[in-house]
């Protein structure tokens, strides 16, 4: 490989570009966040204007480090219709739900969680609510799509014109595949789209070139990658260091816990556990929450250090945040609050720390985690939570990624891997348990507190899925 490597992270709240030798090395880093407004009542992304911002940055980083690759890993719950050139629609955004007709005639079909092992999701979680939701109420445009386009996918073809598919996105919640039988669901049928899924490429697979306009006036050839969910991204990377026998916590808006050692019988579907699929097109069992959404909530925004006598200063006024402050999780029959008085600064900070802490501990009980922790992303940066969550699992051995972008580097993983390359070693490091007195018992009471007002909810609505139709 001469030259460097662009990777976009594309993320739901912030996207970023890195820019990797071929040695591994990070030379730099660019950051933007998308934009979403409103389009005949949907709301949509603004991907003129990201696209835009894609194409100075790489240009720029093109002179700037050599780039002579690109490579993409974005967030689920997208998709994109397109015909020729053309995109169809503007990109949904995934946090709208669907209307009430729509959901009425999708729900009753989607497949049973034995074939996708993928439960019934709010909003747009499943993209396939999505996707029949275009089909429905844009009929006009549906009918001309040439191919439904992924996410990653669609930046894919924006850059190089390919229309491609890949494994790890497809077998994202979609509803769309079934991991078992390495094909599409029962439901792509039962609509017929299955054409309008273009042919599957390997994440990180070279298929195709762009050109960026250079001052000067010419153009530089850029080879494209075939692009990847970030989370099964994240797990590809730990994978080729060497890892092996690990649970995966990969943090950012989303916390997405990935243990390969789970069965797939263990999985709950009315608690947000579901089957990912790996790059290699293996059943991930997984379980997800918007925990990095959550903490920034009820934190306020808050961006500084939290002290250990602030955890146990709300620890002992017995201040809990309850679940859930957004959509999905092990708790979606239960809207977020706190109880045990007022708190705010870096108290409140505290209380969000320590949620993300129960709630990231409670999911790892769930998914039957007894290997080793492996944390990733924005909130492995809180040297709290991971020294927390290192003490409520004295069992297990925890190490938090120096990188802490472990998305955006497998991504850059995957393309090197294509190439014959593998300049990534393990970096994790150890992490060393808090010492918090009272953190079993407060773990205790949040559970008690969580469990029973979960099932207070369930008893009142049996069944929020039949109740949402």
């Amino acid at each position: 490989m001469s030259g460097a490597l662009a990777v976009f992270d594309l993320g739901k709240t912030n996207s970023k570009l890195f820019v990797f030798s071929a040695d591994g090395t990070l030379l730099d880093e660019r950051r933007t966040k998308p934009v979403w407004h409103d389009f005949r009542g949907r709301s949509v992304l603004d991907d003129e204007r990201l696209f835009g911002w894609m194409n100075h940055e790489l240009a720029d980083v093109a002179v700037a480090h050599g780039v002579t690759r690109m490579m993409i890993s974005a967030h689920g719950c997208a998709f994109a219709l397109v015909r020729g050139n053309e995109l169809l629609h503007p990109i949904l955004d995934y946090e709208q739900e669907v209307p009430e007709t729509v959901a009425r005639a999708i729900d009753p079909i989607l497949p049973d969680f034995s074939e996708t092992y993928t439960p019934w999701l709010p909003l747009g979680f499943s993209i396939a609510r999505h996707i029949y939701w275009l089909q429905t109420e844009a009929p006009e445009v549906f009918a001309v799509t040439e191919a439904i386009l992924c996410y990653p996918q669609y930046w894919v073809w924006r850059f190089c014109g390919k229309k491609l598919a890949e494994w790890s996105y497809l077998g994202a919640h979609s509803q769309l595949w079934a991991p078992l039988n390495r094909d599409f669901s029962s439901l792509v049928e039962r609509l017929g789209w299955r054409d309008r899924f273009p042919a599957i490429a390997p994440a990180g697979a070279v298929v195709g070139e762009t050109h960026v306009a250079m001052l000067d006036g010419g153009t530089l050839a850029i080879a494209v990658h075939n692009g990847v969910h970030d989370s099964n991204a994240a797990l590809a990377y730990y994978r080729m260091t060497g890892l092996s026998d690990f649970t995966l916590v990969s943090t950012g808006t989303w916390v997405i816990i990935i243990n390969l050692d789970c069965p797939l019988g263990a999985l709950d579907q009315e608690r947000d556990m579901i089957a990912n699929v790996t790059v290699n097109g293996e059943p991930a069992p997984s379980l997800r929450f918007m925990g990095g959404r959550e903490y920034d909530l009820i934190s306020e925004g808050w961006n500084k250090p939290i002290s250990q006598a602030a955890v146990e200063r709300v620890m002992e006024r017995g201040v809990f945040a309850m679940p859930s402050w957004a959509a999905g999780g092990p708790f979606p029959e239960t809207k977020g609050h706190i109880v045990g008085g007022e708190v705010s600064g870096e108290a409140r900070a505290a209380v969000a720390a320590l949620y993300v802490a129960m709630m990231t501990d409670l999911s790892l009980d769930l998914i039957k985690s007894e290997n080793l922790l492996v944390v990733d992303g924005g909130l492995a940066k809180i040297d709290l939570f991971t020294a927390m969550l290192a003490q409520l699992r004295p069992t297990q051995s925890v190490v938090r990624s120096t990188m802490s972008e472990g998305s955006a580097t497998g991504a850059a993983a995957l393309a090197f891997k294509a190439l014959g390359l593998k300049p990534f070693q393990d970096e994790t490091v150890p992490v060393s348990a808090s010492h918090i007195p009272g953190l079993d018992a407060y773990r205790a009471r949040w559970r008690e507190l969580a469990e029973g007002a979960r099932a207070a909810a369930r008893a009142a609505k049996p069944d929020a899925q039949e109740a949402s139709r």
